[in-house]
């Protein structure tokens, strides 16, 4: 279940994200939030963000609300 809300993300939060090339098979990467790149306050398909090693995804699962430093 993607999360559709921008407000449910917060940067550092640890989240699962599908990459625009495994969409297809729904494969899932974790990683921390560097950027909340959705412009918008909703989106259907998962808020898009970018993760602190660089990769973009639409975000699927919040692992772990704790913020990272």
């Amino acid at each position: 279940m993607p999360i559709t809300k921008r407000s449910e993300i917060k940067i550092g939060a640890r989240v699962l994200v599908v990459e625009k090339q495994n969409q297809r098979t729904g494969a899932l990467t974790e990683g921390i939030v560097a950027k909340i790149l959705t412009p918008g306050s909703n989106h259907p398909r998962g808020i898009k963000v970018m993760l602190q090693d660089g990769r973009v995804g639409r975000a699927q699962k919040i692992v772990d609300t704790h913020i990272t430093p």
